[in-house]
């Protein structure tokens, strides 16, 4: 069914509550809509916490969703959203909450996910969907389905601010000029078991200090998991990492990210930032399916052992596996090796003197 659009919408809202590399993910979305609808005013109904990471997003009136606040986060919506009536809603969370959130959103096209992929019954609370021409797609990709259903050609664009605030603060924090980030764990939900080992981490950490001359800076939320996965590492390290571990706000963690020369991190926020601040980040993947959730703009520098997982703890290969199929063996990481991880940061490290080499030389 073509959607009942003739001309650019006059208002759009985004629901996307999280999590904060969807969010990243959700951002070329918005920029595509901003280039080609520049008048159309544009709402983002997003997690409070989520909120933080881009908040000095310019061009977007955010409503605040607070999820810790349970059924009265709902009245709150209500009240904010009464009296308001939107020409589209791109409601782009597959979750329960996502969708209990829309009923509040009065739209004249609630536009959601293909029924392929409508997963916790989100086509209930829709009126249109998006048609990918496969499923299979990264999730980035798959967002970008929106703003194509729309009619509108996406761009691959994220222009994640950070604050003068942050980097000021980070400064504070942070010695020397060449930092690698290691942010180790993924908050993980239903035990997914995606994070590395310490010993692993310890390991590349103390090549990146040692022979590569880089300041290691370990990064994470507040959570126990993460500051115990840190004083771990940090226990095994020969050479001391800078601990930050639950020491950052999320915009603060950007600002380092956008300084670091390289991430090291599992599929987890933070890789996405890194990505989409065009910092280099090598993600580690065996639990999850890099094709669909690498950092999107380093797919190149991914260690991933997730086809090997699939066959040997499934019997299946990626072509025969569900997309989104996930690996829930507390082994599965380790079948990544710190010698592959320490070539990948080699290559990283190797690639951007490259680049300031030729950047020097044309200079001249």
């Amino acid at each position: 069914m073509n959607l009942p659009l003739t001309r650019p919408p006059s208002s759009i809202c985004i629901l996307r509550l999280s999590a904060i590399g969807d969010i990243t993910h959700a951002l070329p979305v918005l920029r595509s809509l901003q280039r080609h609808w520049p008048q159309t005013k544009i709402s983002w109904i997003i997690g409070k916490n989520e909120f933080e990471l881009v908040r000095h997003v310019e061009g977007v009136e955010f409503i605040i969703f607070d999820k810790s606040q349970g059924l009265a986060a709902y009245a709150a919506l209500r009240r904010q959203l009464k009296g308001r009536r939107f020409d589209v809603l791109l409601h782009m969370q597959l979750s329960l909450r996502a969708s209990l959130a829309s009923l509040f959103v009065s739209a004249r096209i609630k536009l959601g996910f293909d029924r392929a992929r409508a997963r916790n019954l989100q086509w209930l609370f829709t009126d249109f969907d998006i048609r990918p021409e496969s499923t299979r797609q990264h999730v980035l990709d798959s967002f970008l389905e929106f703003p194509k259903r729309l009619g509108v050609q996406p761009v691959i664009e994220w222009q994640l601010p950070v604050s003068a605030d942050a980097m000021k603060s980070v400064e504070h924090k942070l010695s020397g000029d060449r930092w690698l980030v290691i942010n180790a764990c993924a908050v993980a939900k239903s035990r997914d078991w995606r994070n590395w080992t310490a010993e692993g981490y310890a390991i590349v950490a103390d090549h990146a200090a040692e022979r590569l001359g880089l300041t290691v800076v370990l990064t994470g939320g507040p959570s126990a998991d993460e500051r115990n996965m840190a004083d771990r590492i940090f226990a095994i390290c020969r050479l001391k990492p800078l601990n930050l571990v639950g020491g950052t706000s999320l915009q603060e963690l950007a600002a380092i990210i956008s300084r670091a020369v390289a991430v090291i991190a599992p599929d987890t926020g933070p890789a996405h930032i890194a990505s989409a601040l065009g910092t280099p980040v090598i993600g580690l993947y065996a639990a999850t399916n890099p094709q669909r959730a690498a950092p999107y703009r380093c797919k190149q520098y991914v260690v991933s052992k997730y086809p090997q997982a699939l066959e040997k703890y499934y019997g299946l290969s990626v072509a025969e596996a569900p997309w989104g199929k996930r690996i829930r063996n507390a082994e599965a990481m380790k079948l990544i090796e710190p010698v592959e991880v320490v070539e990948m940061l080699e290559r990283v490290l190797e690639g951007k003197q490259a680049v300031h080499r030729k950047g020097a030389k044309n200079a001249k």
